[in-house]
């Protein structure tokens, strides 16, 4: 409903602010035409301050758009802003300036504490160093990402999630306790806990021996597949790269390193 000032009132999220008639946290869309973009990118730009005092230009991306459920890698060499890319689509990092729209919802407009639950709830994050807590299981370390989304657990799909990446024999296991593609495996799990609709995946095989490697590009294309999760897999791998039906190249796409 509408509420004052002409803001649009979602009473059981508890927020009296939802951009663009989306609430950020249910993520069910108020409009009445079905839009197929999950991600738009639209006149980002960030710098980052030199030692100086000077201005280093990282991002200028005029545009960038992912439809849901698309898959895509995404290549670029050293220094090229990859990483800094994917933080500033999860809201990890904010842009000088431009918009960044996730499923109908532009992340650059709420407040920190929402951003954090609206990344929690819609976005899935593969990280190249696991990021696992190593004191808790690998059940865990799933449960415990659930949490940070609405406050609930839900063991039995962190179970199911561990046994299809072929874990359900390592439930109790701590990450000490598991090989480094093990370890990769329980992030792929943690990362589709919450039913994400935006899978980032940054350098997921950049610590996996070549043997693995196939394993963990499969796992996660087939799990985002499955769950109809849009899926945007940094890499440096031009064999990884090659298998996805979309490949852009970040040198092109970001003007702040095309031409350096």
């Amino acid at each position: 409903m509408v509420g004052r000032f002409g803001l649009t009132v979602w009473p059981a999220t508890g927020y009296d602010y939802c951009p663009g008639g989306v609430c950020p946290l249910d993520g069910n869309s108020r409009t009445e035409a079905s839009d197929p973009t999950m991600l738009q990118l639209t006149n980002i730009k960030k710098t980052f301050t030199e030692p100086g005092g000077g201005r280093l230009p990282i991002l200028d991306i005029p545009r960038f758009r992912v439809d849901a459920g698309e898959q895509l890698a995404l290549v670029g060499r050293s220094g090229s802003g990859k990483t800094t890319l994917l933080h500033t689509i999860a809201g990890i990092s904010r842009p000088d300036s431009g918009v960044v729209e996730i499923d109908g919802t532009d992340i650059t407009r709420l407040s920190e504490a929402v951003t954090d639950r609206f990344r929690a709830a819609k976005i899935g994050y593969i990280f190249q160093t696991f990021n696992l807590l190593p004191a808790f299981s690998a059940l865990e370390n799933v449960l415990l990402g659930m949490s940070f989304s609405r406050g609930r657990a839900d063991e039995a799909r962190a179970r199911l999630l561990l046994d299809r990446v072929g874990l359900g024999h390592r439930l109790a296991h701590k990450p000490q306790m598991l090989s480094v593609g093990e370890k990769q495996r329980v992030a792929v799990a943690r990362a589709l806990a919450n039913r994400p609709k935006l899978m980032l995946a940054d350098e997921p095989t950049a610590n996996v021996d070549a043997r693995h490697q196939q394993q963990i590009i499969d796992l996660i294309v087939g799990a985002c597949r499955e769950e109809n999760v849009a899926l945007v897999l940094v890499t440096h791998a031009t064999e990884v790269a090659e298998q996805f039906e979309r490949l852009e190249h970040l040198d092109q796409l970001n003007q702040a390193v095309a031409n350096v």
